[in-house]
């Protein structure tokens, strides 16, 4: 769950997970465009891997090669744990 906040601690990450939430299936060209285009971020492609890769060790990008290409996809399921470990419950009045 560290490696969850710790992903989630970045803007750049977060802005990386919104672009995938909107449009999931990305490449890393796909998602260097969202980014500039989008955002003005104008990071590297080998800046934008690195941020893609700490999301994938945190569990909340997979990929997917098909051919030359790899796809990037958000997974809702690590941010549901920390959901889970921390329930809303109601509040009574005093």
């Amino acid at each position: 769950m560290v490696d969850v906040f710790r992903a989630l601690d970045d803007e750049t990450r977060r802005l990386v997970l919104d672009e995938l939430l909107a449009h999931d299936g990305q490449t890393l060209f796909e998602i260097c465009s969202a980014l500039t285009m989008g955002h003005g971020i104008s990071l590297t492609r080998q800046a934008i891997s690195q941020h893609l890769g700490v999301l994938e060790s945190a569990g909340l990008v997979v990929t997917e090669r098909r051919g030359r290409s790899k796809f990037h996809y958000f997974n809702p399921g690590p941010l549901a744990e920390i959901r889970e470990r921390w329930p809303t419950r109601k509040r009574t009045e005093k």
